[in-house]
């Protein structure tokens, strides 16, 4: 079972940096994500930066939100450097 997510913060490209309840920092790419459905609605700045946890998965107005084994398994490790650049 993967870990649920503890916190969400929207960057900018429209990435999101995730923190799971192990632990680990990890980068969702949500830009293959923006074509699909109702995922078009995230192309809205807006509604891209509203994106908060609830019940261990990221959710946004309306109701879209992504499962915590789609965020974990699709996301990369986030690496020190990268830890570093968001921080400055």
């Amino acid at each position: 079972m993967n870990p649920y997510v503890r916190s969400v913060s929207p960057l900018q490209n429209y990435l999101l940096e995730v923190e799971f309840e192990n632990g680990e920092h990890r980068l969702f790419d949500l830009k293959p994500y923006l074509q699909r459905g109702l995922f078009t609605r995230l192309q809205n700045p807006p509604v891209f930066q509203a994106a908060r946890v609830v019940a261990g998965s990221v959710e946004w107005p309306g109701g879209l939100d992504l499962s915590y084994d789609t965020l974990y398994l699709e996301s990369r490790p986030q690496s020190d450097k990268e830890a570093a650049a968001l921080v400055a």
